[in-house]
C-alpha cells in the first residue's frame, strides 16, 4: 500500500513538473490575493487546484500554483503620470477646448478632474482644477501586468470583463475614472494576458455578473437557466464553480430580474450587530436662503403655499423620528443636514466643501440633475446614495432606487389576478392611447375580452373617450370578473365606473383594477363609494397604515402634531429606519441588500435587486384595494 502511494505521489509530482506548475509554501501573514499577485494568476486559479485552501489556509500549507496566463513579452510604452493639479478660475471667452490646448491636456482629462463638467458647460467664474502630467517611459515586464485595450462597438463593461476573465468590479478597480456607460474608442486598462487566452465575444449573447451568495438554484429562478445550460455556455464553470463577480455568457434577452416571487418579511432586529455610529447626510432642497426668520407669519404662509417645501419638511420630520427609533435599538447616528436649494450649483458647492469618503450613506437630493451629480461624485468612494423621492435617470453602481419601476407595478397586478384561483374571466377596457399596452395585457390573459373606446364621429383620428352600454351587454355572468381599466382620461374613468356599478347584481361580482393608477382615478368626478363597491384594485409603492393595529410611530406623531402623518412623513421614517437597520445588521449597505431580504415598516417595504447594468432597485410592491372606503393591502 505504501509503495502504491509513493508511486502515485511521484507520478503526480512528475505531472506537475511537466506542466511547469509551481509549489508555494504559505508564509505567516500571506493571503491568497497576495500569492496570486506574486505569481501573476487569479485567486480563482489557485482555488481550482487547491480546493481545500478555501476552508483551511494557514502558514506552511503547500499550494500548487498554475502557469500564469500573462504574456512574457516586454512592452515599451510612454505613459503619462499625474503629478498634481493647477487651480484656475475661468475667464471670459475661455473654452474647454482652449484650456486643453493651452495646458497640453485633453478635454476628457479636465472633465475627470472636474466632474460637474460632464453635465454642465464651462462658464465664466467657474473654479476648476487642471491636471498636470509628466511623461514616463516604462518597460513592462512580468511585474507590470496591465495593458491598454480600446473598446469596440457593442462592447460594454460586462463583455470586456468576460473577455479578459475578470469581474466587473475588478475592471472598475483597474479604471477608476471609467464612465458608467463606456463608449467605442475608450481606452481601458485590462489584464495583459496572451491573445489566445482572451475569450471570444458573441454579440448574439448577453452577459451576467454573478452576485454574492448566488448559487445555481438562485440563477435558475432569476435567469430560467439550469446548471447544465449555464455550464454548456460557460465550460469553465465545471472546474471553478460559481464565484461572486464572475461574468457569465447567457442567451440574448434573458430577463435578469426573474419572477416576482414571494419573500418572507425579514425582521432585522434580531440581526443587529454593527453598532458603530452611522454617518449619514440628508441632502434636501430646504431653500433656507429664501426664508426670512424675522418674518414669522410670512414664513408660515410660504410653507403652506409651497407644496415642494411642505413635502421636504414632512420627509425631514420622518427622518428625525426614525433616528429616534433607531437610537432606542442602540443604533446611534451622526446626521448632517445639507440644503441643496433645488439647484445643481448649490449641490456642487456642498460636494466641494465636504469630504464624504467616510459616510455610510447619503439620502437625496430630490432634484434629478443634483442627484446625478452626487451619485457620480461619490461613486469612486463607493458611498451609497439613496434615491428616496425620485427615480434617477441613471442607476449607478452606488445608487439605491427606492421607488420600483412601472413595469414591476404592472407585473404585480398581472400576477395577482393570475394567482386568483376563483377568477372566471378578465375584461380589458382601454382608450386608444393605451391600445398597445392593453393588447399586451390580452396576451397575458388569452381568454380575455378587449373593449376599446370609440372614436370621434366628426374626427376619426380623435379618441372620444367613451363606450356604449351595449359594449358591456352579455359580458358579465354569475361569478367573478376582473375588469382592467387602462386610461389616463378622468371622464372615461368616471363613465366606465358608473356603468360597471349598474351591472353589479346578485351573484355577479365585478372587480375593477388597473395596472396604472394615475390621477384619472381621482378627483371630484370619481365617487369612492363606487370604487369600494367595485373593490378597486391597483399596484402601489406604498400602502396606508392599518388604523386597526397599534402603531408607535403614528401614535407619537399624532401626540406631537395633532394629525395623522402624511405619506411623506411615513416615507421619510420608513426609508431612514430601514437604512439604519440594514447598516447595523451588516458590514455595509451593499452586504445588507441581498434580494432575499425584504423589510416592511409603516407604509413602505423594501427588497433590493442588483440591476444587471447598475445599482440597486427596490422590487417590493403592494397590490391594494378599496374596502368599505378604506384602502387596504390586498396581498
Amino acid at each position: 500500500m505504501k509503495n502504491i502511494l509513493t508511486i502515485i505521489l511521484i507520478a503526480f509530482t512528475m505531472g506537475l513538473s511537466a506542466q511547469n506548475y509551481i509549489e508555494h509554501t504559505v508564509e505567516p501573514g500571506e493571503t491568497i490575493q497576495a500569492i496570486a499577485k506574486k505569481y501573476l494568476v487569479t485567486p480563482h486559479d489557485i482555488y481550482a487546484l487547491n480546493p481545500d485552501a478555501k476552508r483551511k489556509f494557514q502558514p506552511n500549507t503547500v499550494l500548487i500554483i498554475p502557469n500564469s496566463k500573462v504574456k512574457n513579452d516586454s512592452i515599451v510604452e510612454d505613459r503619462r503620470e499625474l503629478i498634481g493639479y493647477k487651480n484656475h478660475k475661468v475667464r471670459r471667452k475661455e473654452t474647454l477646448y482652449g484650456l486643453a490646448q493651452e495646458h497640453n491636456v485633453s478635454e476628457e482629462e479636465i472633465k475627470k478632474a472636474n466632474r460637474f463638467l460632464y453635465s454642465e458647460n464651462l462658464k465664466k467664474g467657474d473654479k476648476i482644477r487642471i491636471p498636470r502630467y509628466r511623461t514616463v517611459v516604462s518597460k513592462q515586464t512580468l511585474s507590470n501586468t496591465i495593458k491598454k485595450y480600446t473598446v469596440q462597438p457593442k462592447e460594454g463593461k460586462w463583455r470586456i470583463a468576460y473577455k479578459f476573465g475578470i469581474s466587473v468590479s475588478e475592471l472598475e478597480a483597474l479604471n477608476p475614472f471609467m464612465n458608467e456607460t463606456i463608449q467605442p474608442g475608450d481606452e481601458l486598462n485590462v489584464p495583459n494576458i496572451k491573445d489566445q487566452e482572451e475569450k471570444a465575444i458573441d454579440t448574439t449573447f448577453s452577459y451576467y455578473e454573478v452576485l454574492p451568495k448566488e448559487g445555481f438554484f438562485r440563477l435558475k429562478v432569476k435567469l430560467n437557466l439550469t446548471q447544465d445550460q449555464l455550464e454548456q455556455l460557460n465550460p469553465e464553470l465545471k472546474e471553478t464553480g460559481l464565484k461572486a463577480g464572475m461574468v457569465l455568457k447567457v442567451p440574448e434577452g434573458v430577463n435578469a430580474t426573474g419572477s416576482l416571487e414571494t419573500v418572507e418579511t425579514t425582521n432585522l432586529k434580531g440581526s443587529l450587530s454593527n453598532f458603530k455610529t452611522k454617518k449619514l447626510a440628508l441632502m434636501m432642497p430646504y431653500r433656507l436662503d429664501r426664508i426670512d426668520v424675522d418674518a414669522v407669519e410670512e414664513t408660515k404662509d410660504k410653507i403652506k403655499d409651497d407644496r415642494r417645501l411642505s413635502v421636504v419638511l414632512d420627509f425631514h420630520v420622518g427622518v428625525m423620528m426614525a433616528l429616534d427609533s433607531a437610537k432606542q435599538l442602540g443604533i446611534s447616528t451622526d446626521l448632517k443636514v445639507m440644503d441643496t436649494r433645488y439647484h445643481v450649483s448649490a449641490t456642487s458647492e456642498l460636494l466641494d466643501d465636504n469630504d464624504f469618503s467616510d459616510y455610510d450613506a447619503v439620502i437625496g437630493p430630490m432634484e434629478e440633475k443634483s442627484f446625478n451629480r452626487v451619485a457620480l461624485a461619490l461613486r469612486s468612494d463607493n458611498i451609497p446614495v439613496i434615491a428616496a423621492m425620485n427615480k434617477p435617470k441613471e442607476v449607478y453602481s452606488n445608487v439605491f432606487q427606492t421607488i420600483p419601476e412601472e413595469k414591476l407595478l404592472r407585473k404585480a397586478m398581472i400576477d395577482f389576478i393570475k394567482a386568483d384561483s376563483l377568477k372566471t374571466r378578465v375584461v380589458i377596457i382601454s382608450d386608444q392611447a393605451h391600445k398597445t399596452t392593453s393588447e399586451a395585457l390580452q396576451k397575458e390573459f388569452p381568454n380575455s375580452k378587449l373593449i376599446l373606446s370609440r372614436m370621434d364621429k366628426k374626427d376619426k383620428t380623435k379618441d372620444a373617450h367613451f363606450i356604449y352600454h351595449a359594449d358591456l351587454q352579455n359580458v358579465f355572468a354569475a361569478g367573478k370578473t376582473y375588469v382592467l381599466l387602462e386610461t389616463d382620461n378622468n371622464a372615461f374613468v368616471s363613465s366606465v365606473i358608473s356603468m360597471l356599478n349598474g351591472l353589479v347584481i346578485e351573484k355577479t361580482e365585478i372587480i375593477l383594477a388597473t395596472t396604472d393608477k394615475n390621477r384619472a382615478f381621482e378627483g371630484k368626478d370619481i365617487d369612492n363609494n363606487n370604487l369600494s363597491n367595485l373593490k378597486f384594485h391597483y399596484p402601489s409603492i406604498h400602502k396606508d397604515f392599518d388604523e386597526t393595529k397599534a402603531n408607535g410611530f403614528v401614535k407619537t406623531y399624532r401626540e406631537e402634531y395633532g394629525v395623522s402623518p402624511s405619506k411623506y412623513v411615513s416615507r421619510g421614517f420608513d426609508i431612514t429606519l430601514d437604512l439604519l437597520m440594514r447598516l447595523a445588521s451588516a458590514e455595509n449597505l451593499y452586504a445588507a441588500s441581498m434580494e432575499s431580504i425584504e423589510t416592511e415598516y409603516v407604509e413602505n417595504k423594501f427588497r433590493y435587486n442588483k440591476a444587471l447594468f447598475g445599482g440597486y432597485v427596490n422590487q417590493a410592491v403592494y397590490v391594494v384595494k378599496f374596502d368599505d372606503l378604506r384602502i387596504v393591502n390586498a396581498n
